[in-house]
This record gives structure tokens, sequence and C-alpha cells, in this order.
């Protein structure tokens, strides 16, 4: 990446793809963008198909991935795809599981 093009999250926003891959919902990249392109996610309640659309902290994502329907607020950006424990830091599980 060139020096004249700052990362995305210093903008104060990550592409919907990027976020999904660095908080460890997704394994690839590649796969978190079919996903958004199928329209099987929303940002704040709007549907979207588009894997570079901005994610920014406070934000509301729904997804489905398997049988179950995830629901997360943005409480950061990634910066790399890191450790899991390090992932749990990205988001806030709306809808933890029962038990």
């Amino acid at each position: 990446m060139s020096a004249d093009v700052p990362e995305d999250g210093a903008l104060g926003w990550q592409r919907l793809d990027r976020w999904l891959w660095c908080a460890r919902f997704i394994k690839t990249r590649a796969a978190a963008a079919r996903l958004a392109e199928q329209g099987r996610i929303r940002i704040n309640r709007q549907r979207t198909e588009k894997a570079h659309a901005r994610v920014r902290p406070g934000d509301v994502l729904t997804f489905g991935i398997g049988p179950s329907v995830r629901v997360v607020r943005v409480l950061a950006l990634g910066n790399r795809r890191g450790p899991a424990e390090e992932a749990r830091q990205l988001y806030e599980d709306l809808e933890p599981p029962p038990g």
C-alpha cells in the first residue's frame, strides 16, 4: 500500500469484508465478500450487497453464519487478524448464546 494512502481504520471506518475477517467471524476476506454480495448482511438494519461497505464503531451488524444469526455492535476497527481474544475486543455480542 502506498505511503500516501491512509489505512482505512485511520479514516474512522473499515471495509465490511475486512472487519468481518479481523473479528474472526469469517475465515477469509473472499468468503466475507461473498456473504455481503449475497445480501446476507445488514448494517444498522439496512441490507448491503457491497463488501466495501463502510463499518464504523457503533454500527450494528446482523448476519447469518450456519444455522445461527449473529447480532453484534462494532466497538473498534481491526488492524490485523489476531488471536481470538484480540478479535473479541472488536465487538459486543448483542444476542449472547443462552445458558
